[in-house]
């Protein structure tokens, strides 16, 4: 496996593992950040650990025109409770994302290097989020990397029932209108299989890249 040094250069994405691990080390500086992204690459660590760089062969992503509503989802928007707004406190949405607590996991694998990372790509202009309200506070929300006409999906969070469910639909509402291809979902699950994401081959993913 690459071990990174501080040269800005990533190995060739198929000679990642079967799991997608393509190399380790390196920094999390704007400029890796976005080679990593608009190369098909992301980090994914925990903390303690050297950065690790994946580029699965399978890649979890969501064409804004499949997106999936369910019965359900459609009245609690149409009920109008939440208020959304776009990049508005991206600082609050990955503290929030870094520590709210999720069932099942030990521990959250956005440390503050990454935090501290993603914040300086949001002032740069490059890493955006969405903020899901309820009167005045924030209970959900998203944040991920705009490459222009793809969307990188980084996480999201809920406070309440239903409130990343509504991120996501409005942020994919948003850059369905704006005509991005698609939105990078980068590994699946079921949560977001629901919603209409599905996983197309890396090479075919890099394409729209």
């Amino acid at each position: 496996m690459i071990l990174l040094s501080d040269k800005l250069w990533f190995p060739p994405v198929e000679t990642a593992s079967s799991e997608g691990v393509l190399a380790f080390g390196g920094d999390l500086s704007p400029e890796r950040l976005l080679l990593a992204y608009n190369s098909g690459i992301f980090p994914w660590f925990n903390k303690g650990e050297p950065v690790v760089w994946y580029s699965p062969g399978e890649r979890m992503v969501l064409f804004p025109n499949e997106l999936k509503i369910s019965k359900s989802m459609k009245q609690i928007l149409k009920k109008d409770s939440f208020k959304v707004t776009f990049n508005q406190n991206f600082k609050e949405v990955i503290r929030s994302c870094k520590t709210i607590y999720r069932e099942g996991q030990g521990g959250t694998w956005i440390t503050d290097e990454m935090e501290q990372a993603y914040t300086k790509l949001n002032e740069l202009g490059h890493a955006k989020s969405v903020e899901v309200w309820l009167g005045n506070e924030l209970v959900g929300g998203l944040y991920g990397i705009d490459l222009g006409d793809v969307f990188c999906g980084e996480s999201m969070f809920s406070a309440v029932s239903n409130a990343s469910k509504v991120a996501f639909i409005h942020l994919v509402q948003k850059l369905k209108r704006e005509n991005y291809k698609l939105i990078d979902c980068q590994v699946y699950n079921d949560h977001l299989a629901s919603l209409g994401a599905r996983e197309i081959p890396r090479n075919e993913f890099l394409r729209y890249l």
